[in-house]
């Protein structure tokens, strides 16, 4: 065998490209594409959530996707895989995002959730108030049974309830009140999507609001690929605007807020264990 230094030099890799690898399981090819998802994820189980695939996990949890979840190496899953059940894509959107948080901390491991698109469209509330929060809407108290049930049927035992800090009051049209709940299946917040709160009731100098989340950081999924935010579909977010709108992603791509007897989509966030 020439020497590899004889060969022609090239400064460039195609997806299809072969590299030559040697261990445990004996001397094997594997593809270039392959190669630099697989080098990223063995750089720690976190860097998982810095990669975006975007690979068919097929149409159900196996036992070794189930192990890997439990354990926290999260091997061969990343960011945008998904699996379709349903006809229904569930993608991951973060790994480990709940992790030590609560008023009882969330030990397990796990994959947070969303679908490719809204599953359903369904108001905040018969009228435009957001008087009793987020926990007081409509939404939460009853339009959001379906997509629990249709994410339950899904992932059955695998969905992992945590504690989660709800706007549960609004005076004057800013949140004014917040308790810590169960949860399971939600709408999305403004910095779970954009990374910061854009309409929500800021610090104005004087006032300074308490933000009602534990949700303080972007999902991966929307840091890797923002055009998983653009997607054409108007979606409903959890925070409080004002006496009588709650936010929401505008179909146009912009951030907004709307009435809360708007229909708009339903898009919810979960997670799922290994058990």
């Amino acid at each position: 065998m020439a020497k590899l230094t004889t060969y022609q030099a090239d400064t460039r890799f195609a997806s299809g490209d072969i590299l030559i690898k040697d261990g445990t399981n004996g001397t094997r090819k594997i593809s270039a594409s392959d190669a630099a998802v697989e080098f990223a994820g063995l750089v720690s189980a976190v860097n998982h959530r810095n990669i975006y695939r975007g690979k068919s996990l097929g149409t159900s949890v196996t036992a070794a996707q189930k192990a890997a979840i439990a354990n926290g190496t999260f091997d061969d899953l990343f960011i945008g895989d998904y699996w379709t059940i349903g006809s229904i894509k569930y993608r991951i959107a973060d790994m480990d995002y709940w992790l030590n948080c609560g008023d009882t901390s969330t030990t397990k491991h796990h994959l947070v959730m969303i679908p490719d698109k809204a599953l359903y469209s369904a108001v905040m509330n018969d009228t435009n108030t957001t008087a009793g929060g987020y926990v007081g809407s409509k939404m939460y108290t009853t339009n959001l049974a379906q997509a629990k049930t249709t994410i339950s049927t899904a992932f059955g035992d695998m969905l992992l309830t945590h504690r989660e800090y709800l706007t549960n009051a609004v005076t004057a049209g800013a949140p004014s009140g917040g308790a810590w709940f169960d949860s399971t299946v939600e709408l999305m917040n403004e910095p779970m999507v954009y990374g910061s709160h854009f309409f929500a009731p800021a610090n104005n100098g004087v006032t300074v609001p308490t933000r009602y989340t534990i949700n303080n950081s972007q999902l991966s999924i929307f840091r890797l690929n923002p055009t998983m935010i653009k997607d054409r579909e108007t979606i409903w977010l959890r925070d409080v605007v004002s006496a009588a709108a709650f936010a929401n992603v505008g179909g146009n791509g912009a951030t907004a807020s709307a009435g809360a007897s708007n229909s708009n989509g339903v898009r919810p966030d979960f997670a799922i264990v290994g058990n």
